[in-house]
């Protein structure tokens, strides 16, 4: 009976087989991560860059990929490497983007003049982002074409997503790290690059756990519980600096400069309820990597409905909707802070400034990206990978969203819950700070670290209701597809 599931696409896979599929996606994060984060604190302290014209270069590169990812789409689905249809681009873009990550942060640009700088910053972001696509499209991709057993996608999923964690966490605790030994500064803020890195935590106790979680509390009940959790969280974090008086400031000689400063004293007790309050808000956006698992379900409800399987066209619509939510939180959160009375420009900035610093962090983690691609390359087994008879156009691709609900959700989806995952990203470096900086822009960082995310978790948990494909309808369809092809 196994054998002859799997002679209809239901295929099983090694543990082997997942990790080595994962390993792309902690490498790609490596990169991903990096900019999403750090990426506007490094032009706005380290260039010293408009933060409102660093806000509008991330909103213009994100509007450019949304013409450019369904052409990389459309492009895959009409072609058929020798490498493997999916997977040979791994390769075609993988050493290209650790060029261009290397690129993104020279530390000569420093000493450029203000017009030069700006120049570069959009020239070397916008190069970065159309490489990315290259790999991050078809990788997707690769998923759908590995096997259509649902509990083998929830596995891949789980997997991939607990290798993504792994690569956010080493970039978002290990950037600041980084930063401060390279720079050789006096000391390290072990709390800052905890509370950056902590919320990771819980993808490490989750994801493993997911086929338990998802039949004990069904897959919309496992959202709504991660979500619950998560607002919880976010209120918490508000809550301690707001009413209380943690984080009150203490004299403290800097080492480094030789001069007493106020700086932020938080207690045992507060440190403890900042840092588990911070895991709640991980277990919450931890639904930003759950998103991944409706991709195939799209896909297969498309060849269920045309007879086409367009994966990498879906999962370049996917990949623009991430990264609409990524450049909307790039573009508003500097705007509006700014508006507030924060400006990153002006205030002291919650990181190393050195650019050689910078340069060297970025590097090591696009040259362990590349190595982590090419393992993943070796180690990924297309199945189901198909062709289409004749080529997609872009009418058909557009037509394909308009009638394809499902798609509709999954794209809403995906750019609320990133959105809430990104908003807070440049900003919670200055969280454990909070206290050396003006009652108005201690409002401006809780805004951005906490409110915001918590009103758009609750978006997301509607969007998620409206969500129709169940486990069932998907299996229905998938055995009829193949009897179909049969």
């Amino acid at each position: 009976m196994e054998n002859t599931n799997e002679s209809k696409g239901f295929y099983k896979l090694s543990w082997a087989q997942r990790i080595g599929f994962g390993s792309g996606d902690l490498a790609q994060n490596l990169i991903f991560q990096t900019v999403a984060t750090y990426l506007m604190l490094y032009l706005t302290t380290v260039l010293k860059i408009n933060p409102a014209f660093v806000g509008g270069l991330i909103l213009t590169v994100r509007l450019i990929d949304c013409f450019w990812s369904p052409i990389v789409g459309r492009y895959i689905d009409n072609h058929n490497p020798k490498l493997g249809k999916y997977r040979s681009y791994l390769l075609y873009g993988g050493i290209p983007l650790t060029v261009a990550a290397c690129f993104l942060m020279l530390p000569q640009v420093a000493e450029w003049d203000y017009t030069a700088k700006v120049v570069y910053a959009t020239v070397s972001y916008t190069v970065l982002s159309m490489i990315y696509s290259v790999v991050n499209i078809p990788y997707g991709s690769i998923m759908a074409s590995m096997t259509r057993d649902n509990d083998e996608v929830l596995k891949l999923t789980s997997t991939r997503m607990v290798c993504a964690n792994i690569g956010q966490i080493l970039v978002q605790a290990g950037f600041p790290i980084g930063l401060a030994y390279f720079a050789h500064a006096a000391t390290i803020d072990w709390n800052q690059a905890l509370f950056m890195a902590i919320g990771t935590i819980p993808a490490f106790i989750i994801l493993p756990s997911m086929p338990v979680l998802k039949k004990w509390l069904g897959k919309k009940g496992l959202y709504y519980t991660l979500l619950a959790i998560g607002f919880v969280g976010f209120c918490i974090l508000y809550s301690i600096p707001k009413f209380t008086d943690a984080g009150s400031l203490v004299e403290k000689l800097n080492e480094a400069t030789g001069k007493v400063e106020m700086v932020p004293e938080w207690g045992d007790l507060y440190t403890f309820m900042i840092q588990a309050a911070k895991v709640l808000t991980g277990v919450g956006l931890l639904v930003g990597s759950l998103m991944w698992a409706l991709v195939p379900e799209v896909i297969t409800e498309s060849e269920y409905r045309t007879g086409n399987r367009p994966a990498a066209t879906v999962n370049a619509l996917a990949s623009v909707a991430f990264k609409a939510g990524f450049s909307i939180a790039g573009w508003i959160t500097p705007l509006i802070m700014g508006m507030i009375g924060f400006s990153f420009t002006d205030e002291e900035s919650a990181l190393q400034t050195d650019p050689n610093a910078w340069f060297t962090v970025i590097a090591i983690f696009a040259i362990a990206g590349l190595a982590l691609l090419f393992y993943c390359f070796k180690s990924c087994q297309e199945r189901i990978a198909t062709t289409p008879e004749k080529p997609v156009s872009y009418g058909e691709m557009f037509r394909e969203f308009g009638a394809n609900k499902c798609l509709q959700l999954m794209i809403a989806i995906f750019i609320v819950v990133f959105l809430a995952s990104f908003i807070s990203a440049p900003v919670n470096a200055y969280y454990i700070k909070i206290r050396t900086y003006s009652e108005i822009a201690q409002n401006a960082i809780l805004w951005f670290t906490t409110i915001i995310p918590a009103i758009l978790l609750v978006v997301v948990a509607y969007l998620i209701y409206k969500y129709p494909l169940t486990d069932e309808k998907i299996d229905e369809m998938n055995r009829a597809i193949e009897a179909r092809n049969k």
